[in-house]
């Protein structure tokens, strides 16, 4: 094949840098109290929605890959698609093929996990994010695994549990928790079974870290999962109940970590030598720190203490490039000729800047699950250093730093293409504050006011969209009705996952004569690889979806 990407037959490209600023986390929700996007104040979106030729994307279900249209998007999902310029079935999806076909119970990985097990009498031990939230795990995977592994007579299974209440809605552990208790306790029925939850905690306090934001989550994963050493409880409903009591208030995803012990207090799940261990996360940003701490051989993030010996599987690998985990239960998608590869190779140079937070969705997962660089004489990734803070105590985040470095290397002229990403309003939406969502789009919209002056300046264009949203819905909604869901108190039950509405697109390129084409169907996030050839007078491969800008 080619990589030559070839002129634009009826477009000459604009002059300056083509921009993308992903506002993630910014949807489009109902204009009303439940919106922290229609709440804040926002001069420069609603110019630009008055003004700029404007449309709305889908970011959620099939668009971005996922199995079903009642699948929120997320953010690895949505830059795969902007990035790719295509859909790929993403890891939701994969997965559950695998387990349906089989496919995956016959494969290597898996059956060197249960015959490790069946060899040692030690434990098949489960790691993951307990919830159906579908964006990084889905508790029917884990349940399918659970089931095979009776029916192929391992006898011993340790389930850690990470509560969700970020991806589904918060104070909803115990019903996953129930769920899963009522499934071991039907196995343990069975002569020869002892399968049992043995650790847990809030996914935002342990093990689940990325970016290397905060080693300390999974120095604390490791202590509790490993090692046993948390506060022990003699079951997980008890822990849950007794620290939500000590801490009120505290969501699902800042749950303190915790071990189940017998009746000599001893920790019933320690991972041992001759173990088998299984991360049933499918999405790799907030898998790939743990499975370093169980894979690597010259690990110094942390003090791990005496590593067993185990058997270590990734439900997916999460880094292709690392090899990591260097075993897994099922292909990931194989993204291929993202618009970052072609530009590369095209000698187009290109700017890729977020804070810590999101630094890899504007890098690895924009250029397909791909670590490092195709180019690095063209390609310049940038990373701002996120606050170890609460985000809805610091809304800011790191916007305003984002916007000073971005613009100062947009400045130096180097630079034809750009890709920005301002994590607030998915951070800040995840914590279910509305009011500090509010600041924190608040926040986004004075960035974009600076990101215009200088496209203006540059005469460039600036494409502002995002990737799912969040922050346009804070409250849980009756799906019947549509009014809030309630609490014991009255007041609304905070919403603070992903939301299934549509994201805004606006093209911002002064002294063009641009219009947007009108789709059959409203278009994904996967056209705007295209639209930003296109706009750098560049014709897109045959097989991307088509540009949205109209000939």
């Amino acid at each position: 094949m080619s990589w030559k990407l070839e002129q634009h037959p009826s477009f000459p490209g604009i002059p300056g840098p083509v921009i993308v600023c992903v506002m993630d986390g910014v949807g489009i929700g109902r204009r009303d109290e439940s919106d922290a996007v229609w709440l804040a104040q926002t001069p420069n979106l609603d110019a630009l929605s008055q003004t700029a030729p404007s449309v709305q994307l889908n970011a959620h279900g099939c668009a971005v890959g996922m199995p079903s249209d009642a699948d929120m998007g997320n953010s690895e999902v949505g830059h795969n698609a902007i990035g790719a310029g295509r859909i790929f079935d993403q890891g939701a999806k994969l997965v559950a093929q695998a387990i349906a076909s089989g496919e995956m119970f016959k494969g290597q990985t898996w059956q060197d996990l249960g015959q490790r097990v069946r060899s040692s009498g030690e434990s098949m031990h489960f790691v993951g994010l307990l919830s159906d939230g579908n964006v990084h795990s889905h508790i029917d995977h884990l349940f399918a695994m659970i089931e095979r592994c009776d029916a192929e007579d391992v006898q011993k299974v340790r389930i850690h549990i990470l509560t969700d209440g970020r991806d589904v809605g918060d104070h909803t552990a115990l019903e996953y928790v129930d769920a899963l208790e009522k499934s071991l306790n039907e196995i343990n029925q069975k002569k020869d079974r002892d399968y049992k939850i043995a650790s847990g905690g809030g996914r935002m306090v342990i093990t689940m870290d990325r970016y290397e934001a905060e080693w300390d989550m999974v120095e604390r994963g490791w202590q509790t999962h490993v090692l046993g050493q948390a506060r022990a409880f003699k079951s997980a409903r008890e822990a849950i109940l007794t620290l939500r009591d000590e801490n009120p208030g505290v969501s699902d995803q800042y749950i303190p970590p915790f071990v189940i012990a017998n009746q000599d207090s001893e920790p019933i799940g320690k991972i041992k030598d001759g173990s088998a261990v299984i991360l049933f996360n499918f999405r790799g940003d907030r898998a790939i720190e743990i499975s370093q701490a169980f894979e690597s051989d010259t690990f110094t993030a942390f003090n791990r203490g005496s590593v067993p010996d185990t058997l270590y599987a990734g439900m997916m690998q999460y880094d292709g490039d690392l090899r990591l985990p260097k075993r897994y239960l099922v292909q990931p998608p194989a993204i291929d000729r993202t618009l970052g590869e072609y530009l590369a190779l095209n000698g187009i140079p290109q700017l890729a800047i977020s804070e810590t937070q999101k630094f890899g969705h504007v890098t690895f997962f924009w250029n397909g699950n791909r670590s490092g660089y195709f180019d690095e004489e063209n390609e310049t990734y940038i990373e701002i250093p996120s606050d170890v803070l609460p985000f809805d105590e610091r809304p800011q985040m790191k916007a305003e730093e984002i916007t000073n470095r971005a613009i100062e290397e947009l400045l130096t002229g180097r630079h034809r293409h750009a890709r920005i990403n301002f994590a607030n309003g998915d951070m800040v939406g995840h914590t279910g504050h509305r009011e500090a969502a509010t600041k924190a789009v608040e926040v986004v919209d004075q960035q974009i006011g600076r990101l215009l002056a200088v496209t203006q300046k540059l005469n460039g264009a600036l494409l502002v969209t995002a990737d799912h949203g969040n922050a346009d819905c804070m409250f849980m909604l009756d799906p019947k009705t549509g009014t809030p869901v309630l609490s014991a108190s009255g007041t609304p039950k905070v919403m603070t996952s992903h939301t299934l509405n549509p994201v805004p697109l606006h093209v911002y390129a002064p002294g063009q004569s641009l219009a947007l084409r009108a789709p059959a169907q409203t278009a994904g996030l996967d056209s705007l690889a295209a639209t930003v050839l296109h706009l750098l007078g560049l014709r897109a491969p045959s097989d991307f979806s088509p540009s949205l800008i109209r000939d």
